[in-house]
């Protein structure tokens, strides 16, 4: 009997070690099949982190060309493509214009102008009322940079360039007013933010389109705003002095030498403008007691007559006003300037001979002379703004296109024969002592012009030498954001 109950005992046993086997291989499969679902969607979302990354950077790639290309100074200037299309200093780009960038690969078609297009343009519409069929499109397109020496560069299919307006920025209204956005009306950037009033220079909108071959798109876009000087003058030749400490001017008194307040002298694009500025300038009322401008009508410009020389006091811009305010000017000038000399014992100033060789009107340069600049005997021609530090020794053999500022010691001095000239305009201001200290007001500033007939032709005011002397030294990126797709 326990023989019998033994052996019922094991067979009521009989399989449970099959189903726990076949328990753990089904608990295993689970988990293996886990592991392999949650590897492929890994991998999914490595591919797609991938793709997305990857159109993400192409598309930056495309804005930074776009917004390199804005500069002057870029070998690829958007302007050496389309002339006079990124606007000078000033100038205005009208909202209905519309510049591409293309970057298609091999022989594909990319004509974001057509909506049948893969990579058509669709967003313009929603940004700007009249759409494509509105706009003055510049054609041809132009061409990326992209590709370097047969390599394919980054994804992006086109950068679009055109005005901002509120309404293109997504219905944002700057001006802070609950009004609708302007659709019209472009947007100036003024160094501390966005404005419809025409204050500061234009700012531009930068789009761009990525698409992968994996067929993953992006599109970016920059609102840009350019990093320039600004600066206006009142007066071909301003003089800064204060109570006590009266500006000197003396000129030759012969009869070719002219300081000239009449805007004169186009450049490219840029043709003068109608309204003239006073010959020779000044902020403290009793500056004009060392003002020697005769004879008379060598000192044209608003106000001058035969008899009454163009010389007058001035409103000046915020950044001339103070002590202060001309130390901060010098310093973004430096900070910006393209080239920057010193005097290196036992030297104790700069030549003409060392200023950059480079200069020419298609390149104006900011040059920064930290000290003295002796000119004798150069009979070079310089292009861009000119900031000196210290005595400004001048040779009227040579000839400067721009801007002249003479900003610390606030000396000029010539006393050679010439027959050459500055167009543009010239600022003279004592900031600091002898010993370079800075000062609280300003001292007297000094021109004195005394060379023997010919002694140079003089100071002549040029709108487009001016602007021409402040090209942006950047395009400052306002906003970025991603543009949602719905193809």
């Amino acid at each position: 009997m326990k023989h019998q109950c033994k052996s019922g005992y094991r067979g009521k046993e009989l399989g449970a070690a099959l189903l726990i086997a076949i328990f753990a291989l089904l608990l295993i499969s689970v988990v293996a099949i886990a592991l392999i679902v949650s590897s492929g969607t890994d991998s999914a979302l490595a591919r797609n982190y991938r793709s997305s990354s990857s159109t993400y950077f192409a598309a930056v790639a495309g804005l930074e060309e776009g917004r390199g290309r804005l500069l002057w100074k870029n070998p690829a200037f958007l302007n050496n493509a389309v002339p006079g299309f990124v606007p000078p200093p000033g100038g205005l780009l009208d909202v209905h214009n519309v510049l591409y960038i293309i970057n298609p690969v091999g022989a594909e078609s990319v004509v974001p102008t057509d909506p049948t297009n893969a990579y058509a343009d669709n967003e313009y519409g929603t940004e700007f009322d009249w759409g494509l069929a509105g706009a003055n499109v510049l054609l041809p397109f132009v061409n990326s940079v992209s590709p370097i020496g047969g390599v394919p560069g980054p994804s992006y299919k086109w950068v679009r360039i055109t005005p901002v307006t509120e309404h293109s920025m997504g219905d944002v209204s700057v001006d802070g007013l609950n009004i609708p956005a302007d659709h019209t009306t472009p947007l100036f950037y003024n160094g501390n933010g966005l404005n419809r009033s025409n204050n500061g220079n234009q700012a531009l909108e930068v789009t761009a389109l990525a698409v992968l071959p994996d067929g993953t798109k992006k599109m970016l876009q920059y609102v840009v705003g350019p990093v320039a000087l600004s600066l206006s003058f009142p007066s071909a030749l301003t003089l800064l002095g204060s109570t006590g400490n009266n500006v000197q001017f003396t000129g030759p008194g012969h009869p070719t030498f002219f300081v000239n307040g009449n805007d004169q002298f186009g450049l490219g694009a840029c043709t003068p403008g109608s309204n003239p500025v006073y010959a020779i300038g000044y902020a403290n009322g009793s500056d004009a007691s060392g003002i020697h401008a005769t004879p008379a009508p060598q000192f044209p410009g608003l106000s001058g007559t035969s008899t009454i020389p163009s010389v007058g006091a001035v409103t000046l811009q915020a950044s001339f006003q103070t002590v202060a305010g001309l130390n901060s000017l010098v310093s973004t000038i430096k900070s910006n300037a393209d080239a920057t000399l010193a005097p290196v014992a036992p030297s104790t100033s700069i030549t003409g001979p060392e200023l950059p060789s480079s200069m020419s009107p298609a390149n104006p340069m900011t040059v920064v002379i930290n000290g003295d600049l002796d000119l004798t005997n150069w009979h070079g021609i310089g292009y861009g703004l000119l900031l000196v530090t210290g005595t400004l020794t001048y040779d009227p053999d040579a000839t400067w296109n721009g801007i002249v500022l003479v900003i610390g010691k606030g000396e000029f001095v010539s006393t050679k024969g010439g027959t050459h000239q500055i167009n543009g305009a010239m600022l003279l201001a004592k900031t600091a002592d002898n010993a370079g200290n800075p000062l609280s007001v300003f001292g007297p500033a000094s021109f004195s012009q005394t060379g023997g007939d010919p002694s140079g032709y003089g100071v002549y005011y040029s709108t487009c030498s001016i602007q021409a002397a402040q090209q942006p030294s950047t395009y400052k990126v306002l906003s970025f954001r991603e543009i949602p797709l719905t193809n």
